[in-house]
């Protein structure tokens, strides 16, 4: 299963359980940003999914999340071929000074990264965002270019002190090891966005290679894939997928809803989540560990064959 196929309207319909209480507006949690001091909510709302929906469907789920309280919104350049930005571009264009949007450019030169942007400017209907981030580093030949001459990081720094963004960073989800040795590179990156689920630790692991040096630069930490494109919901309930991430030392994820219906479930979770143990959190690493590795992560390299010889189609996804 590539996508995640919420359990939403299952709950919604189940004779075997009560009909879920209309979701009200607010009381989301709420957690500061790392040292960008920005406060958002602990779940928002990507555009990565918004292929599989119709413009305007996007553009609805998009303004009910506004409606229930979240401030968070993640996109990217490359998706939709442009349009998942579109989509924020009019749904957002009346709030803009109360949400938080954030966007991706996969441009490895200054040249690629700055048009990118100016694409991306153009597509939300905006002179800036507040976060744009260096998207899906999954090789060390990408650390090399975005740090070469004329690489990437220039048009980053240079965007910022203009205020075409307020924060930069960065993003992947193929090899952590590259995510380190982005960090060990620069010092000087606002934010990071990683994959983080239950089955994460037991296979070429985020949550155990990055995720603590991130916390010790206070970096605005955020997390994806919190149900590892549905797969977990195979051994875990859609509660536990997102309690777990959300006990992690994280300050927001991005959930890729795309109807009303998935986007509520997920609302009703945070306004009702309580950390999980340790005890609690181990308990549910050892139930997915049963389906670790990169059949069920399959965004992320094949350790488990000889290079070369990976039979996977490339993950495109979010």
């Amino acid at each position: 299963m590539k996508r995640r196929v919420f359990v939403g309207a299952s709950l919604a319909t189940s004779a075997v359980r009560p009909v879920p209480a209309a979701v009200k507006a607010g009381d989301i949690p709420m957690r500061v940003f790392g040292k960008t001091g920005q406060k958002l909510t602990v779940i928002g709302q990507a555009g990565g999914r918004f292929p599989l929906i119709s413009f305007p469907e996007a553009v609805a789920v998009t303004r009910r999340a506004v409606e229930l309280g979240i401030n968070y919104f993640d996109n990217a350049r490359v998706y939709w071929d442009g349009k998942s930005e579109e989509v924020y571009g009019e749904a957002l264009k009346d709030v803009r000074k109360k949400v938080f949007i954030t966007t991706k450019a996969v441009g490895r030169t200054k040249k690629d990264a700055e048009e990118q942007l100016h694409q991306s400017l153009r597509a939300l209907r905006t002179d800036y965002v507040d976060l744009w981030q260096m998207h899906s580093l999954a090789e060390p030949e990408d650390v090399d270019k975005i740090f070469g001459p004329g690489g990437a990081i220039e048009a980053f720094e240079s965007a910022k002190k203009a205020g075409k963004c307020r924060f930069f960073g960065f993003t992947g989800h193929k090899d952590p090891h590259v995510h380190a040795a982005m960090l060990k590179k620069y010092q000087h990156y606002d934010t990071i966005l990683m994959p983080l689920h239950a089955a994460d630790p037991s296979y070429l692991s985020f949550e155990k290679i990055v995720l603590p040096e991130a916390v010790k630069r206070g970096m605005g930490i955020q997390g994806m894939k919190n149900f590892a494109n549905a797969k977990l919901l195979s051994m875990l309930s859609a509660r536990e997928c997102l309690s777990y991430v959300l006990s992690l030392p994280i300050h927001c994820t991005a959930i890729g809803c795309t109807t009303i219906g998935q986007l509520e479930d997920d609302v009703r979770i945070a306004q009702q989540f309580k950390p999980f143990s340790e005890t609690q959190m181990a308990e549910l690493r050892d139930r997915a560990s049963k389906i670790k590795g990169p059949n069920t992560e399959d965004w992320k390299r094949n350790i488990e064959v000889r290079a070369g010889l990976d039979p996977r189609p490339e993950y495109l996804g979010g």
